[in-house]
């Protein structure tokens, strides 16, 4: 198949799963494949999943899959069966080996959209809308950036910690493709002199950042340290990198804690991460104007357990 791609497609692999192909079709990237009347285009209608693979292997393969079904459920969009993607993205794995070399670290995102309105591509809800997974060797100059300190600023999200509750129709805790809001948070904080952001509620409740999780820590003198993130129930997305940190925390033997939390918690705890899939434990040193201790211990302590990565399901918030 390598013949088929133009030599600089070397940097990524994509995958289609359609009807025809439910184990999985390579395409070329470089090459328009999405109709200009898909959804996903046209409206953001879709959903998707990041995920990272280390020498092949994925990383929290299975709860990133939970949530794609958790956000293909709150969106009602089809998805092909669990063992497509497997099979699809294994296809998409040994592609990088059959071109003469697997990227010890490589970007896999599901996608999956509504598809062409009016024109279900299958009768079979499962294959109804336009899947794709897209490979990516990670950059370099992200893996120099794990670890590296950021500053945040916490911005107002614009609706109240109940409205989850009060209007699923918003879609508050489902991975969607309409991340402009997203994208346009993290512009203003960079040009405000900020590296991420932090979510507030109307109410004042702590939500997660536009691209990864909020983790804060506390830490007694006569006990173990304790991980506290916000409480999946103001409509954020459950987070697989922190379920992963809270799985090898509480093998050590750490406390586990789930919000709600307000800005002053995290002005006020000991240290504070941002826990995404890909860049793993960014450590806060500043929020706003105040600035926060960061431990190059504990955080290390982190990525070690994100390294272990051993359980397929993560501890649970009550």
């Amino acid at each position: 198949m390598a013949e088929h791609f133009r030599e600089d497609s070397v940097i990524s692999v994509a995958v289609r799963l359609d009807p025809e192909h439910p184990q999985g079709l390579l395409f070329d990237p470089h090459q328009p494949q999405l109709r200009v009347t898909d959804l996903g285009a046209v409206r953001g209608d879709g959903i998707f999943e990041t995920m990272l693979a280390v020498n092949g292997s994925i990383k929290q393969f299975g709860p990133h899959l939970d949530r794609l079904r958790r956000s293909a459920e709150i969106t009602e969009i089809g998805i092909p069966p669990e063992e497509s993607w497997r099979t699809a993205v294994e296809l998409g794995i040994d592609e990088f080996r059959t071109r003469g070399g697997l990227p010890e670290e490589i970007t896999v995102r599901l996608t999956a959209t509504r598809g062409v309105d009016g024109e279900p591509a299958s009768e079979d809800p499962q294959w109804a809308g336009t899947y794709w997974i897209l490979l990516t060797p990670v950059p370099e100059s992200t893996k120099a950036k794990r670890g590296a300190p950021v500053a945040v600023t916490l911005l107002d999200r614009g609706y109240d910690a109940a409205a989850a509750e009060r209007a699923p129709w918003l879609l508050l805790s489902a991975k969607t493709l309409s991340y402009a809001v997203n994208m346009a948070a993290l512009r203003w904080a960079k040009q405000h002199g900020f590296d991420d952001v932090v979510f507030v509620t109307s109410d004042n409740k702590v939500l997660e950042a536009p691209t990864s999780t909020l983790v804060l820590m506390t830490v007694a003198a006569d006990g173990p340290p304790k991980l506290i993130t916000p409480t999946l129930k103001t409509g954020i997305l459950p987070g697989t990198t922190q379920g992963a940190a809270f799985a090898g925390a509480e093998r050590a033997g750490w406390e586990l804690g789930y919000g709600p939390l307000t800005p002053e918690d995290v002005r006020s705890a000991d240290h504070a991460w941002l826990l995404s899939s890909v860049r793993l434990a960014s450590p806060i040193s500043r929020v706003d104007q105040a600035a926060k201790d960061v431990s190059e211990h504990y955080t290390s302590q982190l990525m070690d357990f994100l390294a272990q990565d051993l359980a397929e399901t993560y501890p649970a918030e009550p």
